[in-house]
């Protein structure tokens, strides 16, 4: 009643229905085949359905459809013939036990203090034209970000251009990057304590020469002694100044206005952690599996779920002629998840139908352009649990 097509539907529809139960998940989408003796299956048949299948259908699922995903929605959004894409992480919690505290680790303070949750850390390569996960990885807490971003950047494709915040600011990162590959650039905000030699006295715009570190090149003894990069100065709109690195050498082919643009849309990347864990989890901050099997299963089952919302608003998209960015993942997933229901018990004849009134439907709810808006990197404000009444003082 349960084979494993029908379980790997479950694992996904438990992240787009994610404060559902997994009985009624099952329910709610006929996943059980039909049985005239026993109609009715119990919940431990769910959860020993989800441990025979494992997380390693999902992750080659994921895999395949979301480097298909992205190619066919690349097509005519490169800038200057590269793709664009973004790395950065972010931390997803677990359910409290023995066996995902041992496996996954937790946050410690410098008190002494462990957290009181177990924590994953993820690490996603994003395209930044339709937001579309193009690879993650993720494993322990305790994990350093460099070594999960290592992973990342090889299967980021060639002519491609990705962006990093400056906490992965590393030679070792970078040249792995730039030199394993056909034009993959680099882009990267410098570091306050980088140290360099100004190679020539073009103003704010000039090629620099850095050393590698020996710590790095003793891990690594295939690095050079020195790599060169091109500096950008720049200032943003709150008059912070910043300087830039980049691959990019050629000044005509690569302007340095299109690059700094280029840097302030890697805030993309931190929309898409929002409404993966805030609109798509329901802001739920524990995942609902509980051994590290089924977390791993659980978190490729969000991947899959999030990327199939953001490839249809990309097919939307591209009917309604406009940037899929412009489309509301909010109202889109409320859609999907209203139209999955039907589908599910439709013929699926049918099925073309509801897509085309779905299209429709969302095709008019373009958000609109707001002027001077801005997405500052500040610290976001953990969802109350509880409303709060503010009651100002009498005078």
């Amino acid at each position: 009643k349960l084979p494993a097509e029908q379980v790997v539907w479950l694992v996904i529809a438990l992240a787009l229905y994610r404060h559902q139960s997994i009985a009624d998940v099952a329910a709610h989408l006929s996943l059980a085949l039909p049985d005239e003796v026993n109609p009715d299956i119990a919940k431990s048949a769910l959860t020993q359905a989800r441990q025979r299948l494992g997380q390693a259908p999902l992750a080659q699922l994921f895999a395949i459809c979301a480097a298909c995903w992205d190619e066919r929605h690349q097509n005519g959004r490169a800038w200057r013939g590269l793709t664009r894409y973004a790395v950065d992480g972010s931390t997803l919690r677990t359910s409290d036990s023995e066996e995902n505290r041992a496996h996954f680790g937790a946050q410690s303070y410098t008190s002494g203090v462990v957290a009181i949750y177990p924590q994953l850390r993820l690490l996603t390569l994003t395209a930044l034209a339709t937001h579309l996960v193009r690879d993650a990885v993720f494993g322990a807490y305790d994990t350093n970000e460099m070594l999960y971003a290592k992973s990342l950047v090889d299967q980021v494709p060639d002519h491609s251009l990705t962006v990093f915040d400056k906490g992965f600011f590393s030679a070792s990162l970078l040249l792995r990057l730039q030199t394993q590959g056909t034009q993959r650039h680099w882009l990267i905000p410098a570091k306050a304590n980088c140290v360099w030699e100004r190679l020539d006295q073009t103003p704010g715009d000039y090629r620099v020469r850095m050393k590698v570190s020996p710590q790095a090149r003793q891990a690594e003894p295939g690095l050079p002694a020195s790599w060169e990069a091109r500096a950008i100065e720049t200032t943003t709109r709150h008059g912070k100044k910043r300087i830039l690195l980049t691959s990019l050498m050629d000044t005509k082919a690569y302007p340095a206005k299109d690059i700094v643009h280029q840097y302030e849309e890697r805030w993309r990347i931190e929309t898409s952690y929002r409404e993966l864990k805030q609109e798509l989890l329901g802001s739920e901050l524990t995942l609902r599996s509980g051994t590290p099997e089924t977390v791993c299963q659980e978190v490729w089952g969000a991947l899959l779920a999030y990327n199939l919302v953001r490839l249809e608003m990309a097919e939307i998209a591209v009917e309604a002629e406009v940037p899929p960015t412009q489309l509301s993942f909010t109202a889109t997933l409320h859609y999907l998840r209203q139209e999955w229901g039907w589908m599910a018990i439709e013929a699926p004849g049918k099925i073309p139908a509801h897509l085309v009134r779905l299209r429709n439907r969302l095709g008019d709810l373009l958000l609109s352009t707001k002027r001077g808006r801005s997405c500052p990197r500040v610290v976001k404000t953990l969802p109350r649990k509880y409303d709060q009444r503010t009651v100002s003082a009498l005078k």
